[in-house]
């Protein structure tokens, strides 16, 4: 009988490692509380579904982002936005205490990076590119170029253990076109979570509702009831992939990209890992079906 009950829980404990060992860990840099979930947000729902881990980080706490406040009022905003966003998505979502607007790319704050990547056992990192009309979007970008490689090294950041391998980097999609236009290596077909992608992102309401309507001059057109919000924000987000994206997309999905409403593309950034097309189908499950 003894023997019987050992032989179940070592099966059972293989069966446990087995399955951690299935799952996929990404983490995912934005600036502010928000931009993650515009860039990733399809993609990170689809991943928590199948089980997967995703974390968002921003890497300031969108403190000067807005018309009637700022300051640490703002931030306490702007954070409980952030955890309420995270439930929505299902991801774990962490707001760093830098200013809004004043993001450096520092040692202080490369540091910060390594520590965080490490921390989630990234298998990806998704950042933006460092090429943006926002200075604390390209700085982004810049620190999680620098982490790269870095998360492995020991003597960097020795308080965290290093990383065995280095993970796969990716910048997420923008339309920017110069020193040279975003080219997608990965696209990700968001259809089926676009409505839950912007219920979570309609929890950002300083955002979404005030500051970018503010800015865009069309405050006194945002509806005042939540559904007429949701439609607004949905409109807003919708967008037509273009030939570059859907082409991608086609690489992985076949004809069924060609009637894709939402996409969120991702190219392969240089410093980390270079996964082969089945790698890539390991870290992104949803592409193998």
């Amino acid at each position: 009988m003894k023997k019987i009950i050992l032989l179940c829980y070592f099966i059972l404990h293989t069966t446990l490692l087995f399955s951690q060992s299935e799952k996929v860990n990404v983490i995912v840099f934005g600036a502010h509380p928000d931009d993650c979930d515009i860039d990733t947000g399809g993609t990170a729902i689809l991943l928590s579904k199948m089980g997967h881990n995703v974390k968002f980080v921003s890497l300031t706490n969108g403190d000067a982002g807005h018309y009637a406040m700022g300051g640490g009022e703002l931030a306490k905003v702007r954070i409980a936005e952030a955890e309420e966003a995270g439930k929505r998505f299902g991801v774990e979502y962490t707001v760093l205490d830098n200013h809004d607007g004043e993001l450096m790319p520092t040692l202080e704050n490369r540091l910060k990076v390594i520590r965080e990547i490490r921390k989630w056992n990234a298998d990806v990192v998704i950042a933006p590119r460092p090429n943006d009309y926002h200075p604390d979007h390209r700085y982004t970008g810049v620190l999680v170029q620098d982490a790269a490689y870095m998360v492995i090294v020991p003597n960097v950041a020795p308080e965290v253990p290093p990383l065995q391998k280095n993970p796969v980097f990716l910048y997420s999609e923008d339309s920017f076109q110069k020193p040279s236009p975003f080219e997608p290596d990965i696209a990700v077909i968001t259809d089926a979570v676009f409505d839950q992608k912007i219920y979570a992102m309609s929890a950002h309401k300083s955002q979404f509702f005030e500051w970018l309507p503010w800015t865009a001059g069309t405050l006194d057109k945002v509806p005042k009831d939540d559904k007429g919000r949701l439609e607004m924000l949905a409109n807003w987000r919708s967008r037509t992939p273009n030939e570059v994206l859907l082409k991608c997309a086609e690489k992985w999905y076949g004809n069924k990209a060609s009637s894709a409403k939402h996409i969120e593309g991702f190219e392969i950034c240089e410093y980390g890992k270079q996964p082969t097309g089945e790698e890539i189908k390991t870290l992104f499950p949803m592409l193998k079906e």
